[in-house]
């Protein structure tokens, strides 16, 4: 049976790595790279500089990713586009039959708005799954401000800029943390009624914050967010909005 390792490597910074992901990246056989296109080849080169870090002999098999059918709804898009991966998975692994343990680096932690574990549990045959937990960008975001996640005895609701966009602001709620928001769905809420604490390329050497009322940091971020990704040709940023309480 092929044992495959969901290792969670942080948001970029080889110092996220735990000691936990470092024996699990010295112990495989064989690590699937996905490589997403003309623009992104860092996030492919950075994977692989973490794995180097730790050894030199590492067998490395790059796939290319899937593009989404976006003529199809999006939950049916992206059910379409994690069997598509899952197939794409199968295929790398068959060029290297003896290698037995299989490892996949994952951007944060894998349980975190990230669909690695539901493309794993379309392989079949069922690999045994090994999970590394790994910094999530929720937390780099707050380190990076020195704020505290929750306020005191509240909780804290973690959500999409699709939600946010098409939902608007959840009832009830003080703190909402936003993922995977291309749209900046914040410009949708009143700026006077919310603080805001955004960040980009979290842990990197090319880490951009933006903080303070949502009216005032607001259009900061849409215009230091557009020009960061003109630069590289892709982002990966989040946001912590705390409604402003009477």
């Amino acid at each position: 049976m092929i044992e495959l390792s969901l290792i969670g490597i942080g948001t970029g910074n080889p110092d996220h790595l735990t000691g936990e992901a470092r024996r699990a990246i010295a112990q495989a056989d064989l690590f699937l790279i996905p490589q997403k296109g003309e623009g992104k080849s860092d996030l492919a080169d950075l994977r692989t500089q973490i794995i180097e870090d730790v050894r030199n002999d590492a067998l490395v098999v790059p796939f290319d990713m899937p593009v989404r059918d976006e003529a199809l709804p999006y939950i049916d898009r992206v059910e379409a586009w994690h069997d598509a991966i899952a197939d794409i998975w199968t295929a790398a692994m068959a060029t290297q039959p003896e290698a037995r343990r299989v490892a996949l680096l994952v951007w944060g932690d894998p349980s975190l708005y990230d669909s690695t574990l539901r493309i794993a549990g379309r392989l079949n045959p069922q690999p045994r799954l090994t999970v590394v937990a790994g910094i999530t960008s929720v937390q780099a975001l707050t380190a990076a401000h020195a704020i505290p996640l929750n306020t005191l005895n509240a909780p804290v609701t973690i959500s999409t800029g699709r939600r946010l966009q098409d939902h608007g602001w959840p009832e009830g709620v003080e703190t909402l943390v936003v993922m995977l928001d291309g749209a900046c769905a914040f410009q949708d809420l009143d700026g006077a009624d919310y603080d805001i604490w955004w960040g980009a390329y979290l842990g990197m050497a090319e880490e951009i914050l933006e903080a303070g009322p949502l009216a005032e940091a607001g259009p900061r971020i849409v215009a230091r967010r557009a020009a960061a990704r003109a630069d590289h040709g892709w982002i990966m940023d989040t946001y912590l909005l705390r409604r402003r309480l009477p």
